[in-house]
């Protein structure tokens, strides 16, 4: 495998509109599911600053995570792999825990660290002379395999775990009864009542004002709107008293969201004030679906809805795994611009990559496709005819299994009864036809393509418990 230290290839820019190397501000936001903005269609939540952003940007229509739970997705973003070659498809704590041993299949071992010997976007930025900063949400691995192992200059609020016990200060405590590890988010000096995604933002401006002079990559990892479910009382005060939406009507998720939406705002208007907008490339996106179903933590409540698509977090259906996606890059993208074709978290990675100058056959192996082509022209397909996903995990409503789209249509293939599903999901957004017994050829075909591509990357697969009988079935 190449590493770093080999590339040092002729570096050319994607000129901005003031032809000098380009900030990014890349943001990514925990559990944001597909329809959670107005500009997404939400009939509840306020967001007026993301739909600004998108009429600014270039918004992708068919964007995908690289697995329906958080660290897989991470992983894919920095290493442009899809996680499966990393055997990363749990999140870290799953990944250290151990999948359960009371259900049909035993799931297959997985990895909870990002190897430091892979190349990350990070390194990428700085062997190019980026100052890089790594603000909130890590939660890909322990201690040692931190931010600042990986390629960050500094890091602010990233650690191994995937939630804070609470959004308050002094962003820690418990995690829950079943789970009694004390977690702690450390972002800093703050006083009782101060809000985790307000602080997080105050790191981040800080960055840009001492870094407005240079070029930086800063990497805003949210950890809202993730559980605990938590608001500032006087927002949720207000959604309660506004009348719910046919789809959306939880005033504390609405809250989180609000919050979430003034501080990207604060972003922006940093940019602007500090005359970067020019030459600052804003990416906004998400980790996995949305959170549709209820717990403890989400006030047993139903916290949003990912309609049109079915499901949420956690599944591989639509809702699972499709996100919203919106690049405002100066020069490159087109305002008000929608662009149609599927694309995915790996594609990030070859994205700046070539952004960087880097020339394609010295990066490391990724499973990426760069989107500056996307961006130019706003195409509706990709030099690519086929997107995978694989998680041999169990999880609410999800029993191990993997996914491929080719083209408009989709397979699910469940491992514990070897069942089939197929959807056309360009004209069956929400997954409500399942066409497997009426086209068993496509079926075969796509199965095939499936399994090839997790032989191809040596895809853990589940296997028979042979402990498990009747007084084990849940």
């Amino acid at each position: 495998m190449c590493r770093l230290n080999c590339l040092l290839s002729l570096f050319c820019t994607v000129s901005t509109a003031t032809g000098e190397n380009p900030n990014v501000v890349f943001i990514l936001v925990d559990d944001w599911g597909a329809a959670d903005a107005g500009v997404l269609g939400s009939d509840f939540y306020e967001t007026p600053n993301i739909d600004r952003f998108a009429g600014q940007s270039t918004r992708f229509t068919q964007a995908y995570a690289a697995a329906p739970i958080c660290s897989p997705t991470r992983v894919a973003i920095m290493t442009g792999k899809s996680p499966v070659r990393l055997q990363m498809t749990i999140w870290h704590e799953g990944a250290v825990r151990g999948g359960p041993t009371d259900r049909r299949l035993l799931e297959p071992k997985a990895k909870p660290n990002l190897p430091r010997e892979e190349v990350t976007l990070a390194e990428l930025f700085r062997q190019r002379g980026y100052f890089t900063a790594h603000i909130g949400k890590w939660h890909l691995g322990r201690a040692a395999y931190y931010p600042e192992t990986q390629g960050f200059d500094i890091n602010i609020g990233g650690t191994c775990w995937g939630a804070p016990a609470t959004f308050f200060y002094p962003y820690r405590g418990i995690w829950s009864e079943a789970d009694p590890e004390l977690r702690y988010v450390p972002a800093g000096m703050g006083q009782p009542g101060d809000y985790l995604t307000d602080r997080l933002t105050d790191h981040a401006v800080d960055v840009i004002e001492r870094q407005q002079d240079s070029p930086f990559f800063l990497s805003l990892w949210f950890y809202a709107v993730h559980t605990p479910i938590e608001a500032k009382p006087e927002r949720i005060r207000y959604f309660r008293n506004l009348p719910p939406g046919r789809n959306h009507n939880h005033p504390t998720y609405a809250a989180m969201l609000a919050s979430l939406d003034e501080n990207v705002g604060r972003i922006l208007r940093k940019l602007d004030d500090l005359k970067l907008t020019d030459n600052t490339i804003v990416i906004l996106t998400s980790d996995n679906g949305g959170v549709d179903f209820s717990s403890q933590r989400t006030g047993n409540r139903i916290p949003t809805q990912n309609t049109p698509f079915r499901s949420g977090k956690g599944t591989l259906y639509e809702g699972g795994i499709r996100v919203p996606l919106m690049i405002r890059w100066p020069g490159v993208s087109e305002p008000v611009a929608t662009c149609d074709a599927p694309v995915t978290s790996q594609d990030f990675f070859p994205t700046f990559a070539e952004t960087l100058g880097y020339v394609p056959h010295e990066l490391p192996q990724h499973d990426g496709v760069s989107l500056l082509s996307m961006l130019q022209e706003s195409p509706s397909t990709l030099p690519r005819k086929r997107l995978f996903w694989h998680y041999p995990h169990y999880y609410r409503r999800m029993t191990p299994g993997s996914a491929i789209r080719q083209n408009d249509w989709k397979l699910i293939h469940f491992y514990e009864d070897e069942r089939m599903e197929l959807y056309h999901v360009k004209e069956d957004a929400g997954e409500t036809n399942d066409l497997s017994g009426q086209l068993p050829e496509r079926v075969r075909a796509m199965r095939a393509a499936l399994d090839g591509w997790r032989q191809s990357v040596k895809a853990g697969e589940p296997r028979r418990n042979p402990n498990w009988h009747v007084s084990l079935r849940p």
